[in-house]
């Protein structure tokens, strides 16, 4: 480990950068949605937006939300050393953060099948609920950001 702790710097940046693609895919693809709400079925459009969301999701929010969990969790591994792995994750701003990410994590698989809907010409939802919902990662990134670098203490 104290050879990873050596790195410490590095898995951090490189976990910030991985949380950065992570979140602009994930505030950029329910904006997708609600063009592609809009869009005639089969049409030239229909077609067009089903390959960007494809690619989004392949390429930049899939790869990135991998890499934002592998950084995250050798950052764990590095600041739990001393407190020890339970009692680290249980600390009050690391259990809020950790909640908030599950429902990251969450709200990124219902996007995926969400794509696949879109993809199959399923979609039943309105554009007003991809406008509303497009702020859900923010809110949830808010939760995070606040968490880590207020480490907050209850009581």
């Amino acid at each position: 480990m104290d050879a990873l702790s050596a790195h410490y710097n590095l898995v951090r940046g490189l976990h910030i950068l991985s949380v950065i693609a992570f979140m602009a895919g994930m505030l950029y693809l329910p904006r997708l949605f609600v063009y592609h709400t809009k869009a005639t079925a089969g049409s030239e459009m229909d077609e067009t937006f089903k390959v960007m969301e494809r690619r989004l999701l392949r390429g930049i929010i899939n790869p990135a939300s991998i890499a934002t969990a592998l950084f995250g969790v050798l950052l764990i591994a590095i600041d739990s050393q001393g407190p020890g792995v339970v009692a680290f994750l249980t600390q009050p701003w690391m259990a809020t953060k950790l909640v908030a990410l599950f429902g990251l994590y969450g709200w990124h698989g219902f996007l995926s099948a969400s794509r696949k809907k879109f993809e199959r010409g399923e979609n039943v939802r309105s554009e007003k609920f991809w406008r509303i919902t497009n702020e859900i990662p923010f809110v949830l990134a808010i939760i995070i950001v606040l968490s880590v670098t207020t480490k907050f203490m209850l009581g």
